[in-house]
């Protein structure tokens, strides 16, 4: 039998096609790639929040995957619902890359600026920079990597918002000095729920846990619950991210903003985890205890 490899087509999505290919393969797999075009890819006009709820990268390859025109689909798992459809499972996590988000940006005196245009595609990645510049201009953004990067050399912004992973991930990271760009970590802005993991979704008669990292997938696991029981989706402003140490201890922070940034909600806790889902759920619980349901509620009225 040979696996079909369902994926989209940009080259941050092939790339991990191939890490997953590769982990197949080292356990006897044959494999082969298939190359999907999503809603996500077709629309690049639109902000995401517009073009639907969740799913906007996945839905065609999860038809595929029904369709049993392929075996398994390779995503970044931030874009995967935490809700997969009917006979779908998250297989498989594997190992994380760098989480954080970065700034890509034109001139090192940015941050002495009064006013910025900072460019991204992310209500969460907006939110976060205007609660700390809200005198700045956030534009949308949208398409590959490769693309972003241009874009951002043919406008009059000063800056753009990337994952860490995906810019790693594409090998543009080390181009960026050569088109005239410079970047810094974002440090006090928590990453979207399972960013720089990549996962594996099969048919629940298909079980390919053995290429998958332990430590990914716990952090997946508790991601995924607290936003799925927010019921954030990608279009609230909501970061939460699980660091797993050598010995098992969990460190998970946690914000969930309004469009502007002007309000934010944010937790931290520290402790050892037996049952993921449910301290994911119990740091979302946390979270609604100080209002989070109300300021999520507003943020998807004032999108309809």
């Amino acid at each position: 039998m040979i696996l079909k490899i369902g994926t989209r087509s940009s080259p941050l999505a092939m790339w991990q096609a191939l890490e997953t290919q590769k982990l197949l393969e080292l356990q006897g797999f044959k494999t082969e790639i298939i190359s999907i075009v999503s809603e996500g890819d077709l629309k690049l006009k639109q902000p995401i929040y517009e073009i639907g709820i969740t799913g906007v990268f996945t839905k065609a390859l999860d038809i595929a995957l029904i369709n049993n025109e392929i075996d398994l689909a390779v995503h970044s798992l931030k874009d995967v619902p935490t809700q997969l459809p009917h006979g779908l499972h998250l297989t498989a996590c594997l190992p994380r890359g760098d989480h954080k988000d970065i700034l890509v940006f034109k001139d090192k005196s940015i941050l002495q600026k009064e006013k910025r245009i900072i460019a991204t595609g992310s209500l969460r990645r907006k939110a976060f920079w205007l609660s700390e510049f809200p005198q700045d201009e956030v534009v949308d953004l949208r398409g590959n990597v490769q693309l972003r990067i241009q874009k951002l050399l043919d406008n009059a912004w000063d800056a753009a918002i990337f994952a860490a992973a995906g810019l790693e991930r594409s090998e543009i990271i080390s181009e960026l000095h050569d088109k005239g760009l410079q970047y810094m970590y974002l440090e006090n802005m928590i990453s979207a729920p399972s960013q720089g993991i990549v996962g594996v979704v099969t048919r629940k008669d298909l079980d390919l846990s053995v290429i998958s990292n332990e430590n990914a997938a716990k952090a997946a696991s508790i991601e995924r619950s607290f936003l799925r029981k927010l019921q954030g989706g990608c279009t609230a402003p909501i970061g939460g991210y699980a660091e797993i140490s050598h010995e098992g201890k969990v460190h998970f922070e946690a914000a969930v903003l309004n469009l502007d940034g002007s309000k934010k909600i944010e937790i931290t806790h520290t402790g050892f985890v037996e049952d993921p889902i449910a301290y994911g759920i119990e740091m979302a619980e946390k979270c609604i205890a100080q209002g989070a349901d109300r300021l999520i509620l507003e943020v998807k009225k004032s999108l309809q």
